[in-house]
């Protein structure tokens, strides 16, 4: 028998170390690691020749299938959800929803298990909640006659025991996994070797008894979900429940899916009857825009497969301080630093005397560099006074040598930018080996160098040359 050991286990990242300490060398953590129980020495009796009888051999089977069967999905008919999770959710599948406390996770899970429940058998368990608390939030919704059956369990071995059976739910909603326990292990609930086993333990049953398991999983202040890293790798799709909470509008992003694309969102709008889904994001972006305002530019992006106009807001005002502010909210702060230096290199626009403040409109967040050019574009009419043309959308990458590089996907954004109204564009020079991307009724300035972008503010002179 194994000698009973204990280690201290990081809940941040879930390395291990003999001792405490006070820092995590792994993720830079501090106060974070946790003594856990653990079994010094490997597993005895798999290799050791005596106990080979005992092994089954694997049985291998060629990698194309005799049926030409599709994988079943199973609809919620929440058009945005369905979308995320590529089509809707498949049986005998994991799923992993997280988010920032009270941005909505529960609320929409219990929107989609409601739906379901009309033709599928769903169970929602809660391990933080009461039953009451849950019908509480039903009746509010307006969801409490739906035939949705509920629990309020912690126990994994008690969970596993009531849905291992034939007449198994086939959707299962645990609410949290870092509620979960499984008593075998002596470490409390939440800590990386509960979490670790209890999943595997939701995932090993999901996948014998075809459940499409959901998982919601709490995060960390950093924005990731807590536990184990490895967590996020034994389920079939990670989605995060993106939001700012001064803003009614929740994006739930895929960040991980075997069974669809990745970086696929879902936008929805929170309200007193829940959250709803919103059928054009683009619109409700830009639905308080004013044409007359400088340092303000459209940007035509990509998130997944589905195009999406948001506003980019710039404010270039004189500093107080010796050392100009540069603030962002929205987009990343690095590729600021960088456009504004580029700015500044190769195009001679000064903004070293500047506070620099960026905002995407919205509360949405941007990750692809495509923003680059319209980001540039809100900067210089910030700078100059001069606003850009009311009708016009801009992206673009932009290297360190001030060229503007080709993004994905021109003419679906071209596309939805001409849908909403815009009759102008801004964008990279077309490859001659490309197909045209312009839309026939959509005028664009196509430009190869960053410096093509200033006659545009050419109107007043209040661009400093270095």
């Amino acid at each position: 028998m194994a000698k009973p050991t204990t280690l201290f286990a990081c809940q941040s990242c879930g390395a291990s170390y003999p001792k405490w300490a006070g820092r995590c060398e792994a993720c830079g953590g501090w106060n974070c690691l946790v003594e856990e129980a653990a079994s010094s020495g490997p597993p005895k009796g798999l290799n050791d020749g005596k106990n080979r009888s005992k092994s089954n051999r694997i049985e291998f089977v060629p990698l194309k299938s005799d049926s030409d069967r599709q994988i079943p999905r199973r609809l919620s008919h929440i058009g945005e959800f369905d979308r995320v999770v590529g089509g809707g959710l498949v049986s005998g599948s994991a799923t992993l929803v997280g988010g920032d406390p009270g941005i909505g996770k529960s609320t929409i899970l219990l929107q989609v298990v409601c739906q379901l429940a009309a033709k599928y058998k769903v169970a929602y368990i809660s391990g933080e909640e009461a039953i009451d608390q849950v019908r509480l939030r039903a009746a509010r919704l307006g969801l409490a006659d739906a035939p949705c059956s509920l629990a309020s369990e912690t126990s994994v071995r008690d969970i596993v025991a009531s849905v291992d059976h034939k007449d198994a739910p086939d959707i299962l909603i645990i609410d949290s996994i870092q509620t979960m326990y499984v008593d075998t292990l002596d470490s409390a609930p939440g800590t990386v070797a509960q979490v670790r086993t209890s999943a595997q333990e939701l995932i090993r049953i999901a996948k014998k008894r075809d459940i499409s398991l959901i998982l919601v999983g709490h995060v960390t202040k950093d924005g990731t979900i807590a536990g184990p890293r490895v967590l996020e790798h034994m389920v079939d799709t990670v989605l995060y429940l993106e939001g700012d909470r001064g803003h009614q509008f929740r994006v739930l992003r895929g960040v991980k899916n075997r069974f669809g694309p990745t970086d696929e969102i879902g936008v929805f709008e929170m309200t007193d009857k829940g959250l709803m889904e919103v059928q054009n994001p683009s619109a409700l972006f830009l639905a308080d825009r004013r044409d007359d305002m400088s340092g303000a530019a459209v940007f035509a992006g990509m998130e997944g497969t589905r195009p999406v106009l948001v506003e980019i807001q710039a404010l270039v005002a004189p500093t107080a301080y010796g050392t100009p502010r540069r603030a962002v909210i929205g987009w990343d702060s690095g590729r600021l630093a960088m456009i504004l230096a580029v700015l500044e290199a190769r195009c001679g626009v000064a903004f070293g005397n500047n506070d620099v403040y960026l905002n995407v409109a919205g509360g949405f967040r941007i990750t692809e560099p495509a923003a680059d050019l319209a980001v540039a574009a809100a900067l210089i009419s910030s700078l100059t006074g001069e606003p850009v043309p009311a009708s016009c959308v801009a992206f673009g990458e932009i290297g360190l040598s001030g060229e503007i590089r080709q993004v994905s996907q021109p003419a679906l954004r071209l596309k939805e930018a001409l849908k909403l109204g815009f009759s102008q564009a801004i964008m990279p020079q077309n490859d001659k080996n490309r197909s045209p991307a312009a839309a026939p009724m959509l005028r664009t300035t196509e430009i190869r160098q960053l410096s093509e972008l200033l006659p545009l503010f050419q109107a007043t002179p209040q661009i400093k040359r270095a």
